[in-house]
């Protein structure tokens, strides 16, 4: 039986605009089910940096029907996996549960999307946020990572930071907030997106009853260019002896089909093994780390790579990285494609197997504005790559006009 034969796909929206999307896995156990919306630190204005990812704690505080600790243990007894993330185009919040207990899991979803937002949780919360800031801000690779984004990115929105800084996050208000809240979770800038053992129609009349009185909304998304200039710039990162650097230049956007072929090229430039990287790099000792990798958004994208090493070895590491980047059209070759093709498919399958995974896949592409494809079609797509397809894209795309951040040592 194929995957597309074993999986019935499903769709519905809401009269006030909420997008229903389902996977339907008939002999699973268990079912996924996910709140994703079309928000994160990109659609924040500047001097609220940071909003999108303290909601998401807030939505954990109670509503006008729980409590916190209601919610917490509401899942506790439905047994769930149950969590939620931000990025800089996303926010979800999502549950893994027995397939009987679907139903139950949707009720504290939904309930907790209407967040009471109380400005003595408010208050509280900020501290927590404060001390992730502080924590975060103690990694070494978290402050290159960050500010070498900043610098890339510029004045584009993408620069904005997820966590937001001590600054924005210490200035922001509860009614800031809120009006955030009222302005991106609106219901047509969200998808309800599931996997599993379920019947779809039951999954859209139940959340009609939970989701229905959300309003509508025109939230809408910036899209600016992004104006990259090479260059370099040294960050200052305390307390560690170890050279950091990241290589940074500009790639596709996640709707641009040539990702399938810059994805299999840097796989086999700069995976954690039997890549280019590592034979040059950390086999020969010069690196501890050193990876390369696609990384896209709405709109754009960018190739990063990343490489730790001992101060002494630093110019020289880099000085390869550089030559095996700009001459990478020219040397990735059939045996490295087919290992990547293998490692980039083999991936999607074993996110595949549990429902868990195929939810996440549907809020992703959907948030992203991306149409419904199955898994076996994506597979195609990686399989279909070839030589030509990824020098096409290297020649579009080259890796010879870098931004290089460096820090340590």
């Amino acid at each position: 039986m194929t995957t597309a034969e074993a999986v019935q796909f499903r769709q519905a929206v809401l009269p006030n605009g909420l997008t229903i999307q389902a996977e339907i896995v008939p002999d699973a156990l268990t079912a996924a089910a996910g709140f994703f919306f079309r928000t994160g630190a990109r659609d924040e204005n500047p001097e609220v940096m940071g909003v999108s990812h303290f909601l998401e704690h807030m939505m954990f505080k109670g509503t006008e029907r729980r409590t916190a600790e209601d919610v917490n243990r509401g899942f506790d007894d439905l047994g769930a996996n149950h969590n939620a993330f931000t990025t800089t185009e996303t926010t979800a919040y999502y549950a893994h549960v027995p397939y009987d207990a679907l139903g139950d899991a949707l009720d504290i979803l939904a309930d907790i999307l209407r967040p009471s937002l109380r400005t003595e949780d408010f208050d509280e919360e900020k501290g927590v946020i404060l001390e992730e800031i502080a924590m975060y801000d103690d990694q070494p690779f978290w402050v290159l990572f960050e500010q070498g984004l900043e610098r890339y990115f510029g004045s584009h929105p993408l620069a904005h930071r997820v966590l937001g800084t001590r600054q924005t996050v210490g200035d922001l208000q509860r009614d800031q907030m809120k009006t955030y809240f009222d302005r991106r979770y609106s219901a047509d800038n969200g998808v309800l997106v599931a996997s599993g053992r379920f019947e779809f129609d039951d999954l859209v009349e139940r959340a009609e009853a939970l989701c229905g009185h959300w309003p509508k909304g025109d939230p809408g998304r910036v899209h600016e260019p992004n104006l990259f200039e090479p260059g370099e710039i040294e960050v200052d990162l305390a307390d560690t002896q170890q050279r950091y650097l990241m290589l940074l230049a500009p790639s596709v956007g996640i709707a641009d089909h040539r990702k399938y072929a810059l994805a299999q090229a840097f796989q086999a430039l700069g995976d954690s093994e039997g890549s280019t990287f590592f034979w040059e790099l950390v086999e020969t000792g010069l690196a501890e780390e050193a990876t390369m990798h696609l990384q896209t958004h709405d709109g754009c994208g960018e190739a990063i790579a990343t490489i730790v090493c001992a101060a002494e070895n630093a110019e020289q590491v880099e000085t390869i990285a550089r030559r095996e980047m700009a001459r990478l059209a020219s040397t990735v070759d059939e045996d490295a494609l087919l290992r990547s093709r293998a490692k980039i498919a083999t991936s999607a399958m074993l996110a595949s197997e549990r429902p868990m995974g195929r939810m996440t896949r549907l809020g992703s592409r959907w948030s992203h504005g991306l149409d419904y494809t199955t898994l076996d079609e994506e597979l195609d797509r990686i399989r279909a790559v070839g030589l030509d397809d990824i020098r096409s894209a290297l020649d579009s795309w080259p890796l010879d006009r870098l931004l290089a951040v460096r820090g340590g040592g």
